[in-house]
Formats: structure tokens, C-alpha cells, sequence
């Protein structure tokens, strides 16, 4: 039988600065302790651009991520996804017909100057979309500075493809409920309950199926049944579910916020399963629970030690079967707003 660890660790040698593994923190934690680096979105994008010595990036997590790094890294660099399946049913959501059909309602019933801000967890085409109309990207843990600036030079916001964090973002800034619409992508038409004038953010109706699902009633029983915890969840939470809550921010929010309570202290973390049992090791002095024992990104766990060492086997073989690969075209528009996004970061 092959030992898969051992041979990552004696390819992971041989290639030296050649090669780098990139993890998101919802990995297994026998991915994260292959990795060179691990971080959430925006961590990992930095990462990616920064690095210039690397020929190979190999990205532990699931599509989207390794078409931003292809996106973001040099013509010479490749970069290569374990786990070919694994995808993004938010990222899903959200294609370029898509919104451009919403651009085109948009403009029509609402004008002005709109910018386009889309979540990181999207298609690059939907990132091409956003850099061809002067618009951004946005992670959870950039999201106030981003959204501040998209408001402050347009009219309105248009947020794709994730409604929870654009809504949770708009009202931390002061955008007023009633001054926020929904573009129903089903139905092809803006639901809104103020005069066209005065929407300031419009929301595609997108979510995270493992964080959309966390509603008040699970924080409630949470609350009863432990007191004196606090009581911490992901932005891509509904609305109601944040406003229940001692906090919400991005997975790197989470961490900091439970490393840095005060010893004995208890915590209850709404968010990926395999996070929260990561923190629970690094925080042993604490008290942590998981919110909502549902929240597996399937997705996610789907990258395992055998498809990361043949992904490694293969890079040596010059097979590039598991190349990640955005087109000239779309990567030229979609840089556009990744770049802007790194600068606002």
C-alpha cells in the first residue's frame, strides 16, 4: 500500500521552491499539515499573487480558489486542483448571462451609476463581468472596506452572487433595510419597497448552503442551552442569524476571536465543521463548540491525501490532466477587479 504522506512530503522535497500547496481552512486537517500556506480567501489570493518563485501551485480547495490563483499568478506558473469535482454551489448561482441580464434590468429600471461587487466564491466570468464595468471583488474579510468604497463612488452597489454577506455588509455600513433590493434570478426581475432612487444596494439572491442554513432557531437553542458562551457565526449567516449573535466576520475574524478569549472561556462558532474542530486543538484552554453539527462543505472534503499525491505524481510525469486553466480573455477583465480589490485590501 502506498504511504500518500510520505510520498507528498519526498516530492514536496525534491521540487523545493518549485512547488507550492495552498489549503483553505475548511481542509481536512492532514491537508492543512501538508500545506505551505493556509488562510481563507483573501489570505490565499495574496498568497498566490505575491509569489513569484513557484512553478507549480497546487491549490487545495475547490475551483473558484484555483481560477483566482491561475488569474493572479505569472504566465510561466501553473496551477493544479486535487480534487477536479469539487465546486461551489454559490459560485454556481451566478454565471456572465446571467448578470448581464440583470445589469441590463438594472439600468433600466434604476440607472445611475451602478458598480458591480462580486464575492470571491464566484466564476472567474463573473469576476470578467465586474472588471469590465469598474467594479471589484470582495472576501468576507474585506468586505466593509470594498462595499464602503463601491458606495461612496456610485449610486448603488450591485452584490453577486452571495445576498447574506451583501445585506449583512450594507446595514454594518448604514444602508438603510428598506434601501436594499433583490434581484430574483429565477424570475429575471429587482423586488425592492423604496422609490427606485433611493436603492442603494442590490443583492442577487445567492447563498452558501452551509451557512444559509444556520437560522435563528438554531442560535436560540444555542443560547438556552449554554448562556455564558458567546456565540460567533460566518457573514454568509442570514441577516437574522447575525443579529443574534456577540459577532460575525470572516474564517480569519473567527480564529482570532476565539484565540484571543480569555482562558476558560466558551465559544460557540457557526461555521465549516472542520474549522471549528481545527480551533478546538489550537485552543485547548477553551471551551468551543460548533453551532450547527451540519455545516460540512462537502466540497471541500473532497481534497484528500490520494488525489493530492497524484496530483504531485503528475506534475513530475509533466501530466497537467488537473490543470486549472481561465481564458486570456476572461483573465484580462477579471484581474481588472481582483487587483482593485488587493489595493482596497
Amino acid at each position: 500500500m502506498r504511504d500518500d504522506i510520505s510520498r507528498i512530503k519526498e516530492i514536496k522535497s525534491k521540487l523545493g521552491s518549485d512547488l507550492l500547496i495552498l489549503a483553505h481552512h475548511y481542509q481536512r486537517d492532514e491537508i492543512v499539515a501538508l500545506a505551505d500556506a493556509v488562510g481563507d480567501s483573501l489570505k490565499l489570493a495574496q498568497i498566490a499573487q505575491q509569489n513569484k518563485k513557484a512553478k507549480y501551485i497546487v491549490f487545495c480547495g475547490v475551483h473558484f480558489m484555483a481560477e483566482t490563483a491561475d488569474i493572479l499568478s505569472e504566465e510561466y506558473q501553473r496551477v493544479f486542483l486535487p480534487a477536479v469535482d469539487a465546486g461551489c454551489p454559490m459560485a454556481d448561482m451566478a454565471d456572465r448571462e446571467g448578470s448581464e441580464k440583470a445589469w441590463d434590468i438594472i439600468a433600466s429600471e434604476l440607472g445611475g451609476n451602478v458598480i458591480p461587487i462580486t464575492y470571491v466564491n464566484s466564476k472567474a466570468e463573473v469576476k470578467a463581468f465586474c472588471g469590465e464595468h469598474g467594479g471589484t471583488v470582495v472576501t468576507s474579510g474585506n468586505a466593509q472596506s470594498v462595499v464602503k468604497w463601491g458606495l461612496e463612488n456610485g449610486d448603488r452597489v450591485f452584490f453577486l452572487p452571495d445576498q447574506n454577506l451583501g445585506r449583512n455588509t450594507a446595514l454594518s455600513l448604514g444602508v438603510k433595510r428598506e434601501h436594499t433590493a433583490l434581484y430574483d434570478r429565477k424570475e429575471g426581475r429587482l423586488i425592492y419597497g423604496c422609490a427606485p432612487e433611493d436603492v442603494r444596494m442590490i443583492l442577487w439572491d445567492g447563498f452558501c448552503h452551509v451557512h444559509h442554513r444556520i437560522t435563528p432557531d438554531i442560535v436560540n437553542k444555542a443560547r438556552q442551552a449554554d448562556p455564558e458562551a458567546k456565540i460567533v457565526v460566518h457573514p454568509e449567516c442570514p441577516l437574522e442569524t447575525v443579529e443574534l449573535c456577540d459577532g460575525s466576520g470572516s474564517t480569519e475574524y473567527l480564529i482570532n476571536a476565539v484565540k484571543n478569549g480569555a482562558p476558560g472561556s466558551r465559544w460557540i462558532v457557526g461555521t465549516e465543521f472542520n474549522l471549528v474542530n481545527r480551533l478546538k486543538a489550537l485552543c485547548p484552554d477553551k471551551d468551543i463548540k460548533i453551532l450547527d453539527t451540519a455545516s460540512v462543505c462537502t466540497n471541500m472534503s473532497k481534497t484528500n491525501t490520494e488525489n493530492l499525491c497524484d496530483t504531485l505524481e503528475q506534475i513530475l510525469a509533466g501530466d497537467h490532466s488537473r490543470l486549472v486553466t481561465v481564458d486570456d480573455n476572461t483573465a484580462k477583465n477579471a484581474v481588472k477587479a481582483l487587483d482593485k480589490m488587493l489595493s482596497l485590501s
